[in-house]
Order: C-alpha cells, then sequence, then structure tokens
C-alpha cells in the first residue's frame, strides 16, 4: 500500500501537468519506502517519504481509492431508462444552437447525458446541410472512418454494397456487428426526400425510420425465457462483411448477441450480416432462442416509428438500439456518421463532470 500510495503522488515533479502522464521511474522507488513525516491539512495530507520526496493528496483521491470498487460515484453509475414505443410522446431532444457555437458545454452534456440514459437524442433546428451535421458530430468525437469512408452522404444508389444504399426496407439491426469494436454513436439527418417524377408531392413516400430499445427487449428475453436469454448470452456468433469488392471484414472472435449480465453492455444483432452457428453448441436451441428474440424485438409495444425530417438529426446508442426503416420511393438524402465508444464515453464525463474528478475515476476504473 505504501508503495502504491507514492507510487501515485500527483505533484509536479511526479506528473507532467501537460499530458497527466507519469513523469518518472515507478521502479525507482525503495521497495522499503516508508512516511517520514504524515501532516494532515484541510483539503488533502502531505506526506514527507523517507527518501526525501514530498507528496501532496487530495482527500478526494483517498477517497476513490477506497471506493473504486463500488458503484455508489456519479461516474461509475450506469442507469439507463429503457423505453418502448411510448418514448414516441417525448423523446429526448436538444437544440442545436445549444451545442454548436455555444460559450459553455451545457448543450452538448444535456446532449450526451441524454443518449447514455435513453440511448438516443434528436438534435432540432439543425441546419439541414452536411456542413451542419458534420460539425455537431465532431463536437461530441472524432467522425470514424470504415471501409463506407468517414462522414457520409448517400442517396439510395448501391454506390457500396450495402442494403443501407437502397430503398428497402431494414428489419431493426445494429451496425458494424463485423468490427471488433462496433460502432459506438451512430447519426442520421435527412437533409431532403423528393418524390419520384409524375407521383404529387402530397403522396406518402414511405421511409419511415424504426428504433427498438435492444437493453429493454433483452430484459424483456429474460424474464420471459430466461434460457432464451442465456443462450444468446453465451453462444458465440460469427458476423462478417463481405459484400464490396477488396473488402472481408470481421472481428477478432465470435460474440454473443447479448453482451453483459446484471449490467447490460452491448447488443450485436443483424441477422442479415450473421455466419454460421457452430456446430459445437445446441443450434436448436440458438435458432429457437433468436426466434424469440426477432418476436420480441418486433412487437409493436416495443417498436417506435417515426419520420426524419430535415432539421431534426438523430443521434443514437449502436450499442443498445436498434435501428431500421421501411421502404420508400423516390430520392432520399441523408448524411451522418459514426463516433467511437470511447470517444463519445469521454465526452459525456468532460462535459458532465469536472476534469480533475474525471481523471481521478479513469485511473481507478474496475
Amino acid at each position: 500500500m505504501l508503495t502504491q500510495t507514492s507510487d501515485n503522488c500527483r505533484c509536479n515533479k511526479c506528473v507532467n501537468q501537460d499530458t497527466m502522464q507519469r513523469n518518472y521511474d515507478t521502479f525507482g522507488i525503495p521497495a522499503e519506502i516508508e512516511p517520514a513525516e504524515i501532516s494532515p491539512k484541510t483539503d488533502g495530507v502531505e506526506i514527507t517519504w523517507n527518501d526525501s520526496h514530498k507528496s501532496y493528496y487530495p482527500w478526494s483521491w483517498f477517497y476513490e481509492t477506497l471506493t473504486a470498487s463500488t458503484n455508489n460515484r456519479p461516474l461509475a453509475q450506469n442507469e439507463k431508462k429503457l423505453w418502448s414505443a411510448s418514448i414516441e410522446s417525448n423523446p429526448p431532444e436538444v437544440n442545436f444552437e445549444s451545442i454548436v457555437g455555444s460559450k459553455n458545454l451545457t448543450g452538448l452534456a444535456d446532449l450526451t447525458d441524454k443518449i447514455r440514459t435513453y440511448g438516443l437524442c434528436f438534435v432540432t433546428n439543425t441546419p439541414a446541410t452536411p456542413e451542419a451535421s458534420e460539425k455537431l458530430l465532431q463536437t461530441i468525437g472524432p467522425i470514424r472512418n470504415t471501409h463506407y469512408g468517414g462522414f457520409y452522404d448517400f442517396v439510395p444508389d448501391l454506390a457500396l454494397a450495402d442494403t443501407a444504399y437502397t430503398n428497402l426496407a431494414l428489419a431493426a439491426h445494429t451496425d458494424t456487428t463485423y468490427f471488433t469494436e462496433p460502432a459506438g454513436l451512430q447519426a442520421f439527418h435527412l437533409l431532403s426526400h423528393a418524390p419520384p417524377p409524375k407521383q404529387r408531392p402530397e403522396d406518402a413516400l414511405g421511409g419511415q425510420s424504426l428504433l427498438v430499445d435492444g437493453f429493454h427487449a433483452a430484459r424483456v428475453l429474460e424474464q420471459e425465457s430466461p434460457e432464451d436469454y442465456e443462450t444468446l448470452r453465451r453462444v458465440k456468433v460469427p458476423w462478417h462483411a463481405s459484400g464490396n469488392q477488396g473488402v472481408a471484414i470481421a472481428p477478432d472472435r465470435a460474440y454473443p448477441v447479448i453482451e453483459g449480465g446484471s449490467t447490460l453492455r452491448r447488443i450485436r444483432w443483424n441477422n442479415d450480416d450473421r455466419g454460421v452457428i457452430p456446430l459445437d453448441v445446441d443450434v436448436n436451441a440458438w435458432y429457437r432462442a433468436a426466434r424469440k428474440w426477432n418476436e420480441i424485438l418486433t412487437r409493436k409495444e416495443n417498436e417506435y416509428w417515426f419520420q426524419l425530417t430535415p432539421g431534426r438529426m438523430l443521434i443514437f446508442d449502436n450499442w443498445r438500439v436498434l435501428h431500421g426503416r421501411s421502404a420508400f420511393e423516390g430520392l432520399r438524402r441523408i448524411c451522418g456518421g459514426y463516433i467511437n465508444r470511447d470517444d463519445f464515453i469521454s465526452r459525456w464525463k468532460t462535459s458532465n463532470f469536472e476534469r480533475e474528478e474525471v481523471i481521478s475515476h479513469n485511473m481507478q476504473l474496475r
């Protein structure tokens, strides 16, 4: 414990205050290090060690160290508000102007906290341009590059070999199941939707968007069919992306549909990108569980349907919320992008908590 305490001295000599990295050789600390003098202060304690080095530790450092294994700290809490189709009456949203160009982080804190809590948030009054949409995403974190590119701006022309680039209906799914680390956040902003030639503008064009809370669906599955729930947690499934020339992507290993236990971590589900269920498991049990899972996902009470509109950008947690759409007619232009999970969580922390608290928490993660 004494070596650990000395090793975590936060003074200017021990920590580079620009990079917040250690600035000394841990293994140069004498194994027999002991305090020569301990001087309690109002907001911390000063320790002079028997090698003459003087350290200062805020009381908050001791608190973080002693409570690191508990979940009673705000930064450690993982409270999620699960939802069903009823979220339609009051979906979470923030205003674009409170985020982009704002002199404070209040709007960004609200946005990231709502995404973390509900798994989604609409950003209203977003200018219907790719430039404004991209700028909004960059306030959260760097836009992730994939084999589809970075920030996307597309119409249904099958420019890339994926059904997203068509006007076909898409069942509820999560994106990038075939990456070791799937995209953390995903965003859609409808820029325009023009009817096909000779069709009246007022006629329905289709293209409704669908969201399903995967964490809610997982809890329903656990309650109604615990055996199926355990099957989807236990059986590791191969996933792949193989549609584009020169691309054959798969994760570092097979992953289950549901990850986590008492605290759900991630949903990985896109039946179109699923590989072959391994024969060394009970295949019939997996298909039975997957059938039950699909039935829960497609229940009307779990499906949140809405129409994307210019000026109302959607950002959602791809590790939790499944998305889909109905088929549509006409030329629909959508832009958006992916953001890595770690970048999102970093922005949530730094916009909602004090920097020193965040750094202290990060150093004590379990």
